[in-house]
């Protein structure tokens, strides 16, 4: 018993430490805010249990930096990279600091176009997913993405006209699923910080008027599973990103960094254990 116990641990090892070298190693991207040179923290090489794994993807028809930036977005300097890396970094400190998470300090920007790559990270964060152009092969890995037990997180997108956009494409991805408002009883808002009383997250350039475009009203929504496990979590009409990225800036309200990170925390702790 003890031989066959011993076999299976070295099986589980070889396994775990498999899936870790066929990993992507960490590179970092020019972006839309920070350029190319954002300081590394003196960690960034050491691995941790958990990552922030971030989507890159091509502009769509709404795209607002189009036109502004040459290159290919596999290369960054696209609409992917709004807030990056700063808000990746403080989020994944966050994390680490607020939770018994081991959170790798430095994020993961993540193709669903690299093979199977995408299988490597299982929580996922996407920006401005009202502007995306996601491709009919990157609907179908996503779908798949998912069904495997992955948890997206599609943030930043405001008014009508993005709303339409992302509720069509994921229409695509889940054609006999619906994106519903989540309820105030599901466990995610109820993982860490109990959130039944949640505020719009404005970002940091709509502070004043409180909302983007004719996104007055913000909605937590997700699509489910056939367990009833919250595979896309979407914060619609707030920018959760800018919370995480503004952390220590005075300038951005604390009462919005302390929501947007309690609504970060519990999401993690829920794709984590769901």
């Amino acid at each position: 018993m003890r031989q066959r116990v011993a076999a299976w641990a070295g099986v589980l090892v070889a396994v775990l430490v498999g899936a870790l070298y066929a990993q992507r190693a960490f590179r970092e991207y020019p972006s839309v805010e920070y350029g190319g040179h954002f300081p590394l923290p003196e960690n960034w090489q050491r691995p941790g249990e958990w990552t922030f794994a971030r989507l890159m993807y091509p502009p769509g028809p709404l795209d607002g930096y189009a036109g502004r930036f040459d290159g290919p977005w596999q290369e960054g300097l696209s609409l992917w990279t709004q807030d990056y890396p700063r808000a990746d970094r403080a989020w994944a400190n966050a994390v680490h600091r607020l939770t018994r998470t081991d959170a790798r300090s430095v994020e993961q920007s993540v193709s669903l176009d690299d093979g199977d790559e995408i299988y490597n990270w299982p929580w996922l964060y996407a920006v401005q997913v009202g502007e995306w152009g996601l491709t009919d092969k990157e609907v179908a890995k996503l779908r798949d993405y998912l069904l495997r037990g992955g948890f997206f997180m599609a943030d930043d997108c405001h008014g009508s006209q993005e709303q339409a956009y992302f509720e069509h494409t994921m229409k695509v991805v889940f054609p006999e699923r619906e994106l519903v408002d989540i309820p105030d009883s599901d466990p995610i808002f109820h993982m860490l910080f109990d959130l039944d009383d949640r505020i719009q997250v404005p970002g940091a350039e709509h502070i004043a008027t409180g909302h983007k475009k004719d996104g007055v009203v913000p909605h937590w929504k997700g699509i489910y599973d056939d367990h009833g496990r919250i595979m896309v979590a979407f914060s619609l009409n707030s920018d959760l990103g800018d919370s995480w990225e503004f952390l220590d800036e005075p300038r951005y309200p604390a009462k919005y960094s302390t929501m947007g990170t309690k609504i970060g925390v519990n999401y993690v702790l829920y794709a984590m254990t769901h």
